[in-house]
């Protein structure tokens, strides 16, 4: 990894979560002399954000995706772990002045590009103002610079877009006006949740087929939030799946979507059509509803949906374990983790 001062090179970690946890307190509305509960939102989550790559977190909503968006982004403070940006923790770091160093490197990119820009400014006033609160602006060459940002989204020609008004565009050009916002401050992490579930299906492609153009030619580093499967085979070097605030499988992209381990991640591929198939009815090896995470059980958080649930899987939280060489999996089907693990250690 290069210095905290340094370029960085394509393969370099820049952010990484370990051990990520945010619990939200729950009080009762109707008996407040209750004892308050607790939201189990995210659970010891562990990633990995590397320069010129796109990491996919995956999963249905309310499974905890956009909670670590928010951790990452430090709009929220973690119940516990921390937040490493280029080797430094960020979590014990305080004051305005941090805040902003911090999110002139870490951007995020919200799911719906109407409501996160302002209805009565011009997309040039959406460009100014961040070139000018993070101090990127050369001197007399605001406007180049706006329509450099333009250009490089693929708004062109930019002088009459950065003229416009957000309800004067369409739902893809607005996203596009918040990549070039928050590409404005020059970061090196993108943190998009959701940026294409807003956008008709027709043009979800073109802002998937920019974040792959913006990760090769700035080196950028993504994290890609969806529910959209396919999406992230399309995009992403790695996959995480999330079920109920844990992360049950990760690894390269194609590893887990060739030949998924966990029974969740093939629930998730069930649901994404498939032409060879046409109109045949595909299996579908889970049912039920997913279980609250307000004061969880032991156990696994999966265990009331699958088909393959053991006596274990009630009563023991299974570990995230490497299972080969490209995948982890959070599954007591996979026993064979922990004895390979554990021969590993004792022979080192």
């Amino acid at each position: 990894m290069t210095s905290a001062l340094g370029q960085v090179e394509a393969g370099d970690s820049v952010l990484e979560a370990q051990s990520l946890t945010k619990h939200f307190t729950v009080a009762s509305s109707v008996l407040p002399w209750r004892k308050s509960k607790r939201l189990h939102a995210v659970d010891d989550v562990n990633l990995v954000l590397k320069a010129g790559t796109i990491t996919a977190l995956v999963g249905e909503s309310g499974s905890g995706k956009s909670t670590i968006a928010r951790l990452l982004a430090r709009i929220y403070p973690p119940s516990s772990g921390s937040i490493l940006f280029r080797g430094s923790d960020v979590t014990r770091q305080r004051g305005r002045r941090n805040a902003l160093r911090y999110r002139s490197q870490v951007q995020m990119i919200f799911q719906d590009p109407f409501s996160s820009l302002n209805p009565v400014k011009r997309v040039r006033h959406h460009l100014a103002r961040p070139l000018r609160n993070h101090h990127k602006v050369r001197p007399g060459s605001i406007n180049q610079q706006i329509e450099e940002l333009l250009t490089t989204v693929g708004l062109v020609p930019p002088a009459e877009y950065a003229r416009v008004f957000p309800h004067q565009l369409s739902g893809g050009q607005r996203q596009r006006v918040a990549i070039a916002r928050a590409m404005a401050v020059e970061p090196i992490v993108l943190l998009a949740d959701e940026p294409i579930s807003m956008l008709d299906v027709s043009i979800r492609i073109g802002i998937m087929n920019l974040m792959l153009r913006l990760k090769t030619e700035r080196n950028l580093a993504f994290l890609y939030i969806t529910h959209d499967i396919a999406s992230a085979r399309y995009v992403a070097d790695e996959v995480l799946v999330m079920y109920a605030g844990q992360v049950v499988e990760r690894g390269q992209t194609e590893a887990v979507l060739q030949a998924p381990m966990h029974p969740y991640t093939r629930l998730l591929l069930s649901a994404v059509p498939n032409p060879e198939a046409g109109l045949q009815t595909r299996r579908v090896e889970a049912r039920g509803e997913v279980p609250t995470v307000i004061d969880p059980p032991a156990g696994c958080r999966f265990a009331p949906r699958c088909p393959f649930v053991m006596d274990v899987c009630r009563t023991t939280t299974p570990e995230l374990l490497q299972e080969g060489n490209q995948q982890w999996v959070r599954c007591h089907l996979y026993p064979a983790s922990t004895a390979q693990q554990q021969t590993s250690l004792s022979a080192g």
